[in-house]
């Protein structure tokens, strides 16, 4: 359980009053603040700073100006919900990255559910481009923000459910088992993604924010807008003009950086992005 201090720090990173008990309205205020103010980022791995998925040190990330992947981001979103008076449940998840790949529960994803007011909801704000508000436990279909999103039986976590993410979205879907889990569980997951050089999250940095009409998408040099007006890319082609996204567009200041780190950091992300525009134009 976070202390009061550290509970009213999270908030006012959040730009959110404290509520009085534990209410859905509550729940939908604190999940939208949380996409909208805390990005989903990939930074740290980039700069060669794997993190730990500890909760209490995921929290302090947070309150420091920075954001994560979905450990972090839910991790941390978990224990503010719990000291908070919520019942929230950990669940094993695992993303589904394309179309080829197989689905099912495999511990590449923490997803959260949790009780409120005799309804059970799924909450994530560690999805990337996926939810801005949690969505009830049920099967269906849901629009929210821009998107519209499924819900039901998963096939490949017999038990449990499956997302099915909006056309536009990144990634096709997730599944995720009925059962409790623990930060343990996704150990050998966070390791991977964190230091293997096959990871995806080595190979390309990626920060997501999520708002009320869309999306804003960071990969690499290439700044996405996703709304109701549709797809609209910018490639941004010098180092000012990608920290000035970062602060402007997703709230990352990075003010610990040192130069060198901020020079080593846009020199690596500028490389991939030639040398794949460069593999692109011979294919």
């Amino acid at each position: 359980m976070l202390s009061g201090a550290t509970i009213l720090r999270y908030l006012e990173r959040l730009r959110v009053p404290r509520p009085g008990r534990p209410t859905t309205a509550a729940l939908f205020a604190l999940h939208r603040a949380h996409v909208e103010r805390v990005p989903y980022e990939t930074l740290e791995i980039q700069l060669g700073r794997p993190t730990s998925i500890d909760p209490g040190e995921s929290v302090e990330r947070i309150l420091g100006g920075r954001g994560g992947y979905c450990y972090h981001l839910n991790g941390a979103f978990a224990a503010l919900l719990s000291s908070l008076g919520y019942r929230v449940t950990w669940h094993l998840a695992g993303v589904q990255a394309g179309a080829d790949s197989p689905a099912g529960a495999n511990g590449n994803h923490l997803a959260l559910t949790l009780a409120c007011e005799g309804r059970t909801w799924f909450a994530d704000v560690g999805l990337a481009d996926a939810l801005y508000t949690p969505m009830p436990l049920r099967e269906g279909t849901y629009s929210q923000a821009g998107m519209t999103f499924g819900l039901r039986a998963s096939e490949a976590a017999p038990g449990g459910w499956r997302f099915d993410h909006d056309p536009q979205g990144s990634f096709p879907g997730m599944d995720f088992r009925a059962g409790p889990a623990s930060p343990a569980d996704f150990m050998a997951q966070h390791e991977y993604l964190s230091t293997s050089p096959e990871s995806p999250f080595a190979t390309t940095a990626c920060v997501f924010r999520r708002d009320a009409h869309g999306v804003d998408v960071l990969r690499g040099c290439v700044l996405t807008r996703i709304d109701g007006e549709g797809r609209r890319k910018h490639e941004l082609t010098t180092d000012q003009a990608w920290f000035a996204v970062l602060r402007a567009r997703f709230g990352l200041a990075l003010d610990d950086l040192s130069g060198s780190e901020r020079h080593g950091l846009w020199n690596r992300v500028r490389e991939v992005h030639l040398a794949r525009e460069a593999m692109s134009q011979v294919s």
